[in-house]
């Protein structure tokens, strides 16, 4: 989990910091080629000479950074022998632009306030809405969101006071960026496609090739892999047709996170390699590290620790080459902790473990700590420290708190149960391994509501499924078995005629009828007990189900979200169980119905469900066929209220009568007679049947009258529908 949350931070920060410069235009090496002849000619030493420098460094800062910063270091040189405030300022800002492709923040962070300085004193609003656009960058790479939130609405409001309106695309692109960062999804969508649609308008490669990548990142992070996709590719596209070599390795990267994450490491593999074959971005010693740690994670999944060491090795010796205390040497510093921790080299990890967390203090880098602070607590407990663990442990949970990651507190609070418990605070340990069991249940919501309904669907319809197969296989066997059988009575049948001729063929004949009807009623129960299974809990209930989870996950409503979820999973665990048993306890039986209720009466508040259970009956005693129940409480939902919206009642009676056990279902809709009368006359309850068919088997096999009646209440002078069901059971004798 470790590697694939940084590989898609990474992915991110690459995005973001490609925001920063608009007015970069692609394929322009014969501006590129005019200005230095340009700065041949003119060997004067003025603002012109200046500014032909300045322009010569911004050309070349993404694609060649050695080469931008000769430029830049001549221009700034000059500009401040001449004096010329304009053009030093202009220096400093490409000098930041520079250092932030170079990964040097701190050096970024002072040319950038370098500029402002001097754009403030000169009232230069374009300067200083240009700075600010570029520390919101940053800011939002260091992981400030509200410091860098506010830079871009700084910057938007100089736009707007300037009537800047070509570089408000820009400020939407990047505001959107946070709001994406901050999970507010909607929000961040509208302002990436506002944005997409100036740059479509203005013909700005750079602006949509950003935004392509904005979306892509946004539908990445909601698990909408198709649609991110389909966004990396769009960008793919058009860098390649800018000969935007930095644009090509950066959507080739967003592609190989996006297959990680699916688990197709090697189609992830591929485009990693496919990014690290572009030469010309490995200028920029922060893309062959990012490339070098996502290839080292792949390895790691792959349990190729080998490879993964060195890869991560090679990242780090990079970094340290250029002095680049970013989050990639953290990153790659973290991995190779987690790959020592896993080849139990518990020494080893903890050095690495221990020089992340040195950096990440030292930098702000809060993602980075909780990667480390996991690490630390697992090898301490793997050494047995507990007390150690305990610590890095606590520490884990309460950053974990700050920026609100559940997947680390939840490893946080499962290892502070683990260390209780060993250390005898039961109580402790108990409390934390409530908190464990509550964030495992809200990461199964929030992380990937896809994933939710992919899960319960693959889990109900296969097991389904598979027991529709393993019964067709004994249908089969019973079959196969009888027709062998049959085989033998007739030779039997043969060799008794010769000398029994009438007896043989009046037993053979009584044989091969009871051995008849009986493998008849066996398959006709299998099949009978097939379809009663089909018709529990409905694709459109389960599906309407997951719609309405979604709903309160989206609305953030995640109380009312879990609680649903519980109840959901609870009626399905024993819808499938009951269902593999020939009778149940009544009251489990109730159980899944009052699930059912609860969980209808979450989605549908307008319905009241009344259960009444008469005192002679003994829940805990009386064991019945299951599923009997249900089918006709969710008719009575999905039918009877069509047109009545208020004052909707479900009741439910068990009664026992001449020692007869009743179940009366009745509701106060429109009526059975009325129903079949607003719809087809001629079709029936699929489940009413397959229940009415169920319950003449049962009736012989409980040796006892069982029966189903469904009635208008119209002739009770009363309003609804009555299900009456006659239940065969049995008592268990105490």
């Amino acid at each position: 989990m470790f590697l694939n949350t940084s590989s898609g931070r990474l992915k991110n920060v690459f995005t973001i910091s490609f925001l920063l410069i608009v007015h970069f235009f692609y394929g322009q090496n014969s501006k590129i080629d005019s200005l230095k002849i340009e700065l041949q000619k003119h060997t004067a030493k003025d603002t012109t000479r200046v500014n032909i420098l300045n322009h010569l460094a911004f050309q070349h800062y993404r694609n060649n950074p050695p080469q931008a910063i000769t430029y830049v270091q001549n221009a700034l040189q000059l500009a401040k022998e001449i004096h010329d405030e304009s053009g030093t300022a202009r220096s400093y800002y490409i000098y930041g632009a520079i250092n932030m492709e170079l990964a040097n923040f701190a050096e970024a962070i002072q040319n950038y306030d370098n500029a402002i300085v001097i754009y403030k004193k000169n009232k230069d609003l374009n300067g200083l809405e240009k700075s600010n656009n570029a520390l919101g960058v940053l800011y939002t790479y260091k992981g400030d969101l509200e410091l860098s939130l506010k830079h871009y609405e700084a910057a938007k409001l100089i736009a707007k006071q300037s009537n800047n309106t070509k570089s408000l695309h820009k400020y939407l692109s990047n505001i959107g960026v946070i709001y994406s960062r901050k999970g507010d999804y909607e929000k961040a969508l509208s302002n990436f496609k506002n944005a997409l649609n100036v740059n479509i308008k203005n013909k700005d490669s750079l602006g949509i090739i950003n935004n392509y990548n904005a979306l892509a990142n946004a539908y990445y992070e909601q698990g909408n892999y198709p649609i991110s996709l389909e966004y990396y590719n769009k960008s793919l596209h058009i860098a390649k047709n800018s000969k935007d070599s930095i644009g090509v390795f950066q959507a080739y990267n967003n592609i190989g996170n996006l297959y990680r994450q699916q688990n197709s490491n090697k189609k992830a593999l591929a485009y990693y390699n496919k990014a690290y074959s572009i030469k010309k971005a490995r200028f920029n010693i922060k893309n062959v590290t990012t490339i070098k740690n996502n290839i080292a994670g792949i390895h790691y999944e792959n349990k190729d620790y080998d490879l993964a060491i060195t890869a991560y090795l090679e990242s780090i010796n990079l970094s340290k080459e250029i002095n680049d205390e970013s989050t990639n040497l953290t990153t790659a510093f973290n991995g190779l902790g987690f790959v020592y921790l896993e080849t139990k080299q518990f020494l080893k990890a903890l050095e690495y473990f221990t020089k992340a967390e040195k950096i990440s203090l030292k930098n702000d880098f809060s993602y980075e700590l909780l990667d480390t602070y996991q690490g630390i607590a697992e090898t301490y407990f793997k050494l047995n420290k507990y007390d150690l663990s305990l610590v890095n442990a606590k520490k884990l949970v309460d950053l974990a708190n700050k920026s609100e990651s559940l997947f680390h507190n939840k490893v946080g609070y499962g290892l502070l149960a683990e260390i209780y418990n060993i250390k005898g605070n039961y109580k402790e340990a108990f409390e934390n391994h409530e908190m464990f069991k509550k964030i495992s249940d809200s990461i199964l919501n929030e992380e990937n509501i896809k994933k939710i309904a992919g899960i319960e669907y693959e889990y109900k319809y296969k097991k389904e499924l598979d027991n529709a197969a393993l019964r067709e296989t004994k249908l089969t066997k019973t079959v196969e078995t009888t027709s062998l059988d049959l085989e033998k009575s007739r030779r039997n049948l043969l060799l008794g005629i010769i000398t029994f001729l009438v007896v043989a063929m009046v037993l053979g004949s009584i044989i091969f009828y009871l051995k008849l009807r009986n493998s008849k009623a066996k398959t006709q129960n299998i099949i009978t007990e097939q379809k009663l299974l089909r018709t529990q809990m409905t694709p459109h209930f389960i599906f309407n189900s997951l719609s309405v989870l979604q709903g309160m996950i989206l609305n953030k409503e995640e109380s009312k979200s879990v609680n649903y979820l519980s109840k959901f999973s609870k009626l399905l665990r024993i819808t499938l169980e009951n269902s593999r048993d020939k009778t149940v306890l009544l009251s489990q039986e109730l159980e899944a119905v009052e699930n059912y209720l609860n969980l209808q009466n979450i989605e549908n508040e307008k319905i009241t469900f009344q259960l009444y259970i008469e005192n002679t009956i003994e829940t805990n005693t009386i064991k019945v066929p299951p599923m009997l129940i249900q089918p006709f409480v969710e008719n009575a939902i999905e039918h009877a209220f069509k047109i009545q919206k208020e004052n909707c009642v479900i009741e439910i009676k068990l009664t026992l009568v001449d020692s007869k056990l009743i179940c009366v279902i009745l509701d106060n809709g429109m009526g059975i007679d009325s129903s079949e009368r607003n719809s087809n006359q001629n079709k029936k309850s699929l489940a009413t049947k397959i229940t009415k068919e169920r319950l003449d088997y049962l009736s012989k096999d409980f040796k006892m009258d069982a029966s189903i009646s469904i009635e208008d209440r119209s002739k009770y002078n009363a309003q609804g529908t009555q299900v009456t069901i006659q239940m065969p059971y049995s008592k268990i004798v105490l």
